[in-house]
């Protein structure tokens, strides 16, 4: 084994030409193998191909910027274990919970320290590892046997995340779709060819399972919970679930309540 089969490798995905330079100049310092992608749906295709052991994903890009790029890399099993350090020149909140929130490890705001970003990949390297050892040991095979996913699935499985973490303030079908790399026709087909639903009427059920849970598990106010899962009033909740489950929320959360009161 060659000392270049043990180096860690990188996958920079940064559409400015300044930037790749730099962050380059700074790896290739360190013991790792880099390489370049210069917008997300190129860096996509180059981790399904080559699986890094961690991504610098810029987040402002045309065509794909990074949010999309990191959902995708996050729905498809090949690529969803890889850490993904997000790279940002705006230092806002929003951005920083946002690329948290779809699954980024981390978030550095430019300009970094190059030692503080060296530091935080050399931690997210190390995490990975340890994160990995009992799940290789456990089951060798199936790591090394993992088939390319259905890229379908993948944009499925990626707009499903979307939605579920979205439930109270969901974007319109167009801007979902964008969002996770497709445009509106495309989504909806698929969609439908892959869970046999409308992009929508997934959107009830999962609204309505939401609320399930909500009012089995917590004592969260009925006008609360519909206002949490998307709905514009309690009525809107009320109706829709009654259609699905033959109760209001009310009298449902009641019967569990009931069941869990113990009786004599």
């Amino acid at each position: 084994m060659t000392a270049s089969d043990t180096q860690p490798s990188i996958l920079i995905v940064d559409d400015s030409a300044f930037e790749q330079r730099m962050l380059v100049d700074l790896l290739s310092e360190l013991p790792y193998k880099v390489s370049v992608a210069v917008n997300g749906l190129q860096g996509y295709q180059l981790a399904l191909a080559q699986h890094p052991d961690l991504i610098l994903l810029d987040v402002r890009m045309p065509n794909m910027d990074g949010y999309t790029a990191c959902r995708l890399l996050k729905a498809n099993p090949v690529t969803e274990d890889i850490p993904i350090i997000f790279l940002s020149g705006a230092d806002a909140d929003e951005e920083r919970i946002m690329g948290l929130s779809i699954g980024g490890v981390d978030f550095v705001t430019k300009p970094f320290s190059p030692g503080e970003l060296a530091a935080r990949i050399q931690v997210h390297l190390k995490l990975a590892r340890r994160a990995s050892r009992p799940s290789a040991a456990a089951a060798p095979s199936e790591t090394q046997e993992t088939h390319e996913a259905d890229p379908d699935a993948v944009i499925v499985n990626a707009a499903k995340r979307l939605i579920a973490d979205n439930l109270a303030s969901l974007p319109g079908l167009a801007e979902i779709a964008r969002s996770v790399g497709t445009y509106r026709e495309k989504l909806s087909h698929v969609f439908r060819e892959q869970t046999g639903m409308t992009v929508f009427a997934f959107i009830r059920e999962t609204r309505i399972r939401r609320g399930e849970e909500l009012l089995k598990d917590t004592d969260i106010d009925v006008q609360d919970i519909a206002l949490m899962i998307g709905f514009n009033n309690a009525g809107n909740f009320a109706t829709a679930f009654r259609e699905r489950l033959g109760v209001t929320p009310s009298a449902f959360r009641q019967s569990i309540q009931h069941k869990k009161t113990p009786h004599g």
